[in-house]
């Protein structure tokens, strides 16, 4: 089959690869939409630990079952599936209380963990095998567009439930306006939310006035001589926000998210997560603004699932975030595209 492979440290190529092999636990999917997102240009940069080359990459896929394993109940051949990246070895502590995304045994596939796209082969390719508990059928009305958010929607939603989810009425800051960052003005919304903000810098524009569609209530772009914590204090009379969910991933934009909720207010930092970030930040903030700071990576078991759901229910709609659709076979032209953001791409949506 035909694949992207990353060979080295920022070196990569479109290839011709073994099938995946089967397995009594796997299904195999044939991908029908994938995508890339900028962890993939951290993996590609060798600073996601586990990540071992060359690889196969792709953690945003989804696809129609081909092959179903002799030990898999409830999943037939032809189901259109939307995969969850996290596979969890399922015994140790962590993954006992439903947390895969911090299997105690990350990287150890022996002990039957497997991180899709990471630490075991992904959905940039024609063929994926899946680990059954990880891929989720569609509810019916989705298709493979749709699919292919799965688990990114997972990740927005349990971004929400780390901090007990939104109460009706609540502010919500957004903080990043990214795929995650769009797909989060919705879900805050979806929850309850009375007003919702979204924080960004000049270079993303198109991206605010995409999120003022998509239902925020105001947005704020980050300027030299004011700082986005004190536009959206002014905006909320001086007290600040309820609940802030950061995805913009840099140090400047945790240090903001800490200053722009109200006293007792809710902060969830999910979008650094690699190494070589470092916070800091007057804990003053923190103890005296009596904050409560929670730490988002990936989403739990059964997460997505429920996040596909929204999706059904015209309650998240991922259609404006694919704003390019590339073959497969062009990914270096789509992944320049990315890296570059030529086009201000979003979500280049590809079929191999």
């Amino acid at each position: 089959m035909r694949a992207v492979v990353f060979t080295e440290p920022d070196k990569f190529e479109l290839a011709n690869v073994p099938d995946p092999a089967s397995g009594a636990d796997l299904v195999i999917v044939a991908i029908k939409a994938t995508t890339i997102c900028a962890t993939d240009v951290k993996i590609l940069h060798g600073t996601v630990p586990f990540v071992k080359f060359p690889h196969n990459p792709g953690h945003e896929f989804g696809g129609e079952i081909v092959e179903v394993g002799a030990n898999v109940k409830g999943l037939r051949k032809g189901d259109l599936v939307g995969v969850e990246a996290h596979v969890g070895c399922g015994n140790c502590p962590r993954c006992l209380e439903g947390l895969y995304n911090l299997c105690e045994n990350y990287g150890n596939r022996e002990a039957g963990h497997a991180h899709i796209g990471f630490t075991v082969a992904g959905g940039l390719a024609e063929y994926c095998a899946v680990p059954a508990k990880a891929a989720h059928l569609m509810p019916e009305g989705l298709n493979a567009n749709h699919a292919m958010f799965t688990d990114t929607l997972g990740i927005v939603l349990w971004a929400f439930e780390r901090a007990g989810g939104v109460r009706g009425g609540e502010t919500v800051a957004v903080v990043g306006p990214g795929a995650l960052g769009l797909l989060a003005v919705q879900v805050a919304h979806a929850l309850g939310a009375g007003r919702v903000i979204v924080v960004g810098i000049p270079a993303d524009g198109n991206r605010l006035e995409l999120a003022s569609r998509l239902g925020a209530d105001d947005v704020v772009i980050a300027k030299s001589d004011i700082s986005p914590a004190r536009s959206v204090r002014e905006l909320t009379n001086g007290k600040g926000v309820d609940l802030v969910i950061e995805f913009a991933g840099t140090a400047d934009a945790g240090r903001q998210s800490l200053e722009m909720a109200r006293r007792g207010g809710r902060v969830v930092l999910a979008g650094s997560t690699s190494p070589g970030r470092e916070l800091n930040v007057d804990l003053s903030v923190i103890v005296r603004g009596h904050l409560n700071v929670y730490g988002s990576v990936a989403n739990p078991q059964g997460i997505s699932r429920r996040a596909n759901v929204l999706m059904q229910k015209g309650l998240v709609d991922v259609t404006p975030l694919i704003t390019h659709e590339i073959a497969l076979s062009e990914f270096s032209s789509a992944w320049k595209m990315f890296v570059g953001r030529d086009g201000d791409p979003i979500r280049i949506l590809m079929r191999p």
